[in-house]
């Protein structure tokens, strides 16, 4: 191809490449301004807050806000709280998804594609319309203004996605391995956890943002099962302190909320990495 050719080429698509990027740019901004509204209205005074007149910034930044925030007597449970519920549900759907994603890809057995059927179907259910059955189930179970009440659920809504999504890097680790680590006297479990599971990483970490972050920022199933005991009850309950029937303390909602976010930025930073090459694993398959 000429030189001047390619650069009429060149010439014609920069347009549309200057016009997607604007576009991408354009969507950031978008998504990333409620974020920026929260942290900047938990830095804000409470005269800013309230005026009539709000403003994209603030001249006179506080942390009263986050001084209520810290301020309350349990805050500290809540925070513990939400770590064990959010950590049990990575770990756990982590490891039942790792092994029912093998055993669905590795073996041929009766039903296997009804299974991976109702996965998807099971994905389509709204929680909303499970909470009710879902509350007499752990009332039955004994398990109401417990932690277990709100592991279980996020167990069982995360697997299906996992158990999915986690397929595709177990598929595409070769059958040759397999068949050479057993020739080189490895047993089942040892190339499952030693061999398997090192590959599949990528795929297990992208599937642990979505269970932390749902089972994180859960308020439907801590409002329905945490009835009573309110040492149970997680961060996102602590929001209700700020909301006053009378007058909402807006500070101390953007502060708290500002303060459940942190984590999750922590979280994303540390597996970043993998996150994206799992994302890219999953695109592929």
């Amino acid at each position: 191809m000429s030189l001047p050719r390619a650069r009429a080429r060149l010439s014609l698509r920069r347009p549309w490449r200057l016009a997607a990027e604007g576009s991408a740019l354009l969507i950031a901004v978008v998504v990333a301004f409620p974020l920026y509204w929260m942290v900047l209205s938990a830095f804000k005074p409470a005269g800013e807050i309230e005026s009539t007149e709000p403003r994209p910034w603030t001249l006179a930044p506080s942390l009263d806000s986050f001084r209520r925030v810290f301020g309350q007597q349990d805050f500290g449970r809540y925070f513990v709280n939400s770590l064990v519920v959010a950590g049990s549900v990575v770990i756990v759907s982590a490891l039942i998804a790792f092994l029912a994603a093998t055993a669905v890809t590795r073996f041929r057995f009766r039903f296997r594609t009804t299974l991976l059927i109702m996965f998807l179907v099971a994905q389509m259910v709204p929680v909303e319309a499970l909470t009710i059955p879902l509350f007499f189930q752990m009332r039955d179970f004994g398990l109401l203004n417990t932690l277990g009440s709100l592991i279980l659920p996020h167990i069982a809504f995360s697997l299906p996605f996992a158990i999915w999504m986690l397929r595709g890097f177990v598929k595409a680790v070769p059958e040759a391995l397999e068949e050479a680590a057993y020739i080189d006297g490895a047993s089942r479990a040892r190339f499952l956890w030693q061999i398997l599971f090192p590959l599949v990483l990528p795929g297990l970490v992208a599937t642990s943002v979505f269970s932390f972050i749902s089972a994180w920022n859960d308020f439907l199933f801590a409002k329905s099962f945490i009835i009573s005991d309110t040492s149970q009850s997680t961060l996102p309950m602590a929001l209700l302190v700020f909301f006053k029937p009378d007058e909402p303390d807006w500070g101390g909602v953007m502060a708290a909320s500002t303060v459940m976010t942190i984590p999750v930025l922590v979280f994303f930073v540390l597996v970043q990495r993998r996150l994206v090459s799992g994302l890219g694993g999953a695109v592929k398959d």
